[in-house]
This record gives structure tokens, C-alpha cells and sequence, in this order.
């Protein structure tokens, strides 16, 4: 399979090594100042870039039937353009907050804990997030979708914030530490327990493998999907 590679960063060139190992063929490096740039040779790309052109990369695959995997967060204003897009030209598309296999398992428990949860009142539920210095958005598109996935199935949680919470509002802490791939906690609190799950990455080696395997099972396929039809989960 001939992969292009859209961001080559310290994410994109992890992805380029295990690619390779699986037998696949980068065909195409863009760097976040490259221009003009040929994607019909791919037969899958991976974007893996900064929020400043993450809609143009999509669009420029879109625009060209070449399948798109995009795990780049901080763009999401422009994502309904990107599922209009993928539905006019017919294309492939799948954006992840987070590729990593141990994550989107994590996901599924949030939702399970969330529901369970749902109607007892003494717990307060806080989030935080901790990331390499590097991160340039924050909250994390994880910590955004974990919030978003417990508001969904809890019915006291209407909204997240940034730093502080309320009542109704979910805080989601966002740390910056140099060389930390990314850790995730949900914590509930109440005045005599408190019950916490966890995701702590120990490199960036899951994020880009479950990339991989997205681009993989994505070529020939037409259509909006995300992790759980890769991983035929939820």
C-alpha cells in the first residue's frame, strides 16, 4: 500500500517506521511549510499535521478519491465541511481524536462508567489531561471527546470547560510536561470515595499503529466512519 504521509512531525515519522515494518510504502512527506504537492500517487493518506492545515489537507484528498485518515485535533470548526465534502466526491474518511487501540477501549468504558453513574448525585466528575509541551491545542481532542461521550450518557453533565466546572459542567484540567505522550483521567469524587479510570501512554508507538491500521482497512471503502467500525466495537 502506498502511503502519504501529510505532517512529519515526531507523530508522522513513528507512523513512516511502523508503515514500513508492515510492509507499506511511503510515497509522499509533507512538512507543515510544503506546497503543491502530488497525493494521487497514495492510495491512503495519513494526517497527522497542525490545525492551520488540516481541513486543506482533507480537502486535497477528498478532492482527489484518495481515502483520508486524520488525527490531528484544534480544526474540528471545519469538520461538517469535511463530511460534506467526503459525501459530494464520494470519498473515504476517518477522523479519530485518538488512533490508539487502548484508548478507544478506554472510550467504550467512560461511556459504561457514565451510564452506571448516571443517577448518582454525591459524584462530581472531573477530567484531566496531561501532554508534551509541543501540543498546541488544549484541551486534547481526547479529553474533548471522553467529556462529550459522559455528557452523553449522564444526565446531570450538559457542558465541559476549560480548567473550571460547575454542576452541570464537566472541568477538564490541561497539563503541558515535557515528553509526555499523553495521559487521561476520569475522575468521580463524592465525600467518602472516589473511583477513577485511566489511560496512561507510554509512547507514541499506539497512536501510530492504530493510524495504520485505520489507513489499512479504510482503502475501497467508501463513506464517514470512525474507530469503532475499524475496530468493530460499541
Amino acid at each position: 500500500m502506498n502511503i502519504a504521509l501529510l505532517g512529519y512531525g515526531r507523530m508522522g515519522q513513528t507512523i513512516e517506521q511502523i508503515a514500513i515494518k508492515r510492509g507499506h510504502t511511503i510515497v509522499l512527506k509533507v512538512d507543515k511549510d510544503d506546497t503543491g504537492y502530488d497525493i494521487t500517487k497514495a492510495d491512503v493518506a495519513i494526517d497527522f499535521s497542525i490545525p492551520d492545515v488540516a481541513f486543506n489537507n482533507i480537502s486535497m484528498c477528498l478532492n482527489n478519491q484518495v481515502p483520508v485518515i486524520s488525527g490531528t485535533t484544534g480544526w474540528l470548526h471545519d469538520y461538517d465541511n469535511a463530511i460534506a465534502l467526503c459525501k459530494e466526491k464520494k470519498g473515504a474518511f476517518i477522523y479519530a481524536s485518538n488512533y490508539s487501540l487502548g484508548v478507544n477501549i478506554f472510550f467504550e468504558l467512560n461511556k459504561v462508567l457514565a451510564k452506571m453513574m448516571s443517577n448518582l448525585k454525591q459524584y462530581n466528575i472531573s477530567l484531566e489531561e496531561i501532554h508534551h509541551t509541543k501540543k498546541l491545542d488544549a484541551p486534547s481532542g481526547t479529553a474533548i471527546s471522553l467529556a462529550n461521550d459522559i455528557i452523553a450518557k449522564h444526565s446531570t453533565y450538559e457542558n465541559w470547560a476549560l480548567h473550571e466546572g460547575n454542576e452541570n459542567t464537566i472541568p477538564i484540567i490541561a497539563k503541558r510536561i515535557e515528553d509526555v505522550p499523553g495521559t487521561h483521567t476520569v475522575t468521580y469524587e463524592s465525600d467518602v470515595d472516589t473511583i477513577t479510570i485511566e489511560h496512561m501512554a507510554h509512547n507514541r508507538g499506539g497512536f501510530a499503529l492504530g493510524a495504520v491500521i485505520a489507513a489499512e482497512w479504510i482503502v475501497g471503502k467508501t463513506g464517514i466512519f470512525t474507530m469503532n467500525d475499524v475496530l468493530n466495537i460499541g
